[in-house]
């Protein structure tokens, strides 16, 4: 799977921003989807999920409230809507698949994200 990540900025604390992610190389509409992100010096952090038909999430504690994933099927594409920024958000954005076992899975656990497309630099001045 190939996915690539867009969207990203410099935002005021308070902000918003909505990342987008295309993805090709695999039925995009059987596997759920994620985004994470990586501060640095930090380890990389899970931020939200989604199942393969959008109707159900599950989003990080630092998040919740906040961001909003969703997806489109039709076209390959997930979606993160950030609102509330902070500047504890700034981060490099990825989004993430599973590995090809977890194909109609509802949810998978963030550790077992395997795939990772190029990310997208958010940051978020104070």
């Amino acid at each position: 799977v190939q996915l690539q990540a867009s969207g990203g900025g410099l935002v005021q604390a308070g902000g918003s921003l909505r990342l987008s992610c295309a993805a090709s190389g695999r039925t995009f509409s059987n596997y759920v989807m994620g985004w994470f992100r990586q501060a640095p010096g930090k380890e990389r952090e899970f931020v939200a999920g989604i199942s393969p038909s959008g109707g159900d999430t599950y989003y990080g504690d630092s998040v919740k409230g906040r961001f909003t994933i969703s997806k489109d099927n039709a076209k390959n594409t997930v979606y993160l809507q950030m609102n509330s920024l902070k500047p504890e958000d700034t981060a490099v954005y990825y989004c993430a698949a599973p590995r090809s076992e977890w194909e109609y899975s509802d949810y998978v656990p963030p550790r077992d994200f395997g795939s990772w497309g190029r990310g997208t630099q958010v940051t978020v001045s104070s």
